[in-house]
C-alpha cells in the first residue's frame, strides 16, 4: 500500500493544482504601467479573457509591455506558457525583468497547432497566463480562445500583426502599437469606451 500524504501538504508545495472555487474572484492584474492602467477599465488587463496586442513586427515593444505582469505571476509561482514565440527568449533579459524562468514553458508549434495548443493550455486552468503568436487567426479561432480563457479563468494574450486591426475581434481588450510616434492605442476595451488619448511608450 502506498504512503498516505496529507492533501494540504501537497497544496502547500504546489504539487497538486487546486483550481479556483466557483465564484472565487480573480486577483486584479494591473499592467505595471501606470499611464496605461489609468485608461483601462478595472485598472489593468482583462481577466479570464482574451487580450490582443497588435504590432508592426515581433519584438517591437510587446515584451516590455508584458514583463511586469509575467514577473509578478511567475514570482507568485504561476505557470506562464509561450505558444509559437517568434524567437527563443533571451534568458538574461527576462531574468533582469524579474521573470522566474523555471515557471515559463515554451511550446514550439506551427500552423493551426499553435491555436490548438493555446486553447488547451487556457482550458486547463493550470496557467497564470498563456501567450500565443498565431500564424493566422480568424474571428472563429479567436472566439475559441476567448471562451477557453473564460472557462479556465486564465489571462490570455494573442500577439498579431497590426494589419489585423481592421478586422473584427472578440478580444476583450485590443492594444495597438504605433511606431511614429511610439505609443499604445486602446482600440477596444470591455467594460468601457476606448480612450481617445494614446499612451506614449516610455518603457
Amino acid at each position: 500500500m502506498g504512503a498516505v500524504v496529507a492533501l494540504d501538504r501537497l497544496l502547500e508545495t504546489r504539487r497538486v493544482w487546486r483550481g479556483r472555487q466557483q465564484g472565487e474572484p480573480l486577483a486584479e492584474q494591473p499592467t505595471g504601467h501606470a499611464q496605461l492602467d489609468a485608461l483601462l477599465p478595472g485598472g489593468g488587463w482583462q481577466l479570464a479573457a482574451l487580450n490582443e496586442i497588435l504590432l508592426g513586427s515581433p519584438g517591437s515593444g510587446e515584451l516590455q509591455l508584458l514583463w511586469p505582469l509575467l514577473a509578478r505571476l511567475t514570482q507568485a509561482g504561476e505557470r506562464v506558457v509561450l505558444v509559437g514565440a517568434p524567437a527563443v527568449p533571451f534568458a538574461p533579459a527576462w531574468q533582469a525583468a524579474g521573470v522566474v524562468l523555471a515557471q515559463v514553458s515554451l511550446l514550439q508549434v506551427s500552423g493551426a497547432e499553435r491555436l490548438w495548443a493555446a486553447e488547451q493550455c487556457l482550458r486547463s486552468g493550470s496557467c497564470g497566463a498563456v501567450l500565443c503568436w498565431p500564424e493566422q487567426a480568424d474571428d472563429r479561432a479567436l472566439r475559441r480562445l476567448q471562451v477557453a480563457a473564460d472557462s479556465g479563468q486564465t489571462l490570455a494574450f494573442v500577439l498579431r500583426h497590426r494589419r489585423a486591426a481592421d478586422n473584427p475581434s472578440p478580444a476583450a481588450l485590443r492594444l495597438l502599437l504605433d511606431n511614429q510616434p511610439r505609443q499604445w492605442r486602446v482600440l477596444k476595451c470591455r467594460g468601457g469606451v476606448p480612450p481617445v488619448r494614446p499612451v506614449p511608450v516610455a518603457f
